[in-house]
């Protein structure tokens, strides 16, 4: 049975993504996403954030932490990437600005496929292979078929079919939340989630980065005064990053060669694993905080 999920993984990981995105689209009509643009102002600061002060927040942890090559390249790559389309589904659950959460994931995303090689560069630039080609056509078709067609189809539903885009709505969710419970049962039945593989100190260290998102990006909006739902929307879009992207670009970072040892690989791997393990954790209590503020507040 694991040997099928290993197999099928990419397949589950966009199957949750699209329902996810199929089922907020249902959510969601043009105007939501012309507000956002009228009031940029959510937007604009969350983009800083995203952009600018998460990669500085990584260079400040690495300098302080000193962590092993693997471990280095590994939170560079959370830090160099946007927030994942998870974060969207997340911030729908905490009553957040949605449409504001999709139009950050949607434009870091494609603003990633220059600002990551950059970012990379910055902080581990004598841990890249000479090599390094960031793959943005794929990326660039995983963002159209994976984000925006199921999104665009949802948007297409409550159009046509308004009196039953809520419960349309809330079955995709919850199917997309199924499917994440068998990425993590299959993920962990695989062995892919050893921790033997990490000293306690390090262990610690990813740990330590996954609070401090959490914490400087709802400290950020508060500071700057957003109102509760743009305020929810950058602080789960900043925690919550695009693993799968990031799997995507270590596999072209360090390619796996049947019989040959990857060390370093392998770490970088268990980093990214061991990232999006502990996160669901901080995310969940975010969803109970900001959901507990923001219904009480409408």
């Amino acid at each position: 049975m694991f040997d099928f999920y290993i197999q099928y993984e990419y397949w589950f990981a966009a199957t949750q993504l699209a329902l996810a995105m199929l089922g907020m689209g249902a959510t969601l009509k043009v105007r939501d996403f012309v507000a956002v643009v009228q009031k940029p102002r959510g937007l604009l600061f969350g983009l800083l954030v995203q952009l600018a002060l998460v990669p500085l927040f990584a260079w400040g942890l690495l300098i302080a932490s000193q962590p092993a090559t693997g471990l280095a390249v590994g939170l560079a790559l959370c830090a160099a990437i946007p927030g994942g389309t998870m974060s969207n589904v997340l911030t729908f659950l905490a009553r957040g600005h949605v449409a504001l959460s999709i139009a950050l994931t949607a434009i870091c995303s494609f603003a990633c496929l220059l600002t990551t090689p950059i970012v990379l560069g910055l902080l581990i630039s004598t841990q890249l292979p000479g090599e390094f080609e960031m793959p943005a056509a794929r990326i660039a078709v995983e963002i159209t078929l994976i984000l925006m067609l199921p999104l665009i189809m949802g948007m297409v539903v409550l159009t046509v079919w308004p009196n039953g885009s809520a419960r349309f709505s809330k079955l995709c969710i919850r199917a997309s939340i199924f499917v994440i419970l068998l990425i993590v049962i299959g993920a962990a039945g695989a062995g892919r989630l050893d921790l033997s593989n990490f000293s306690g100190a390090e262990i610690l260290i990813v740990l330590a980065f996954v609070a401090g998102l959490a914490v400087f990006s709802w400290l950020v909006p508060e500071l700057l005064r957003l109102n509760g739902p743009d305020s929810t929307a950058i602080n789960i879009e900043v925690s919550f990053r695009n693993v799968n992207l990031a799997l995507l670009i270590k596999a072209s970072l360090f390619p796996a060669v049947l019989g040959v040892a990857d060390p370093v690989g392998d770490q970088v791997l268990f980093t990214l694993l061991l990232y999006g393990g502990l996160v669901f954790p901080v995310a969940a209590v975010q969803v109970f905080l900001h959901g507990k503020r923001n219904r009480s507040s409408t």
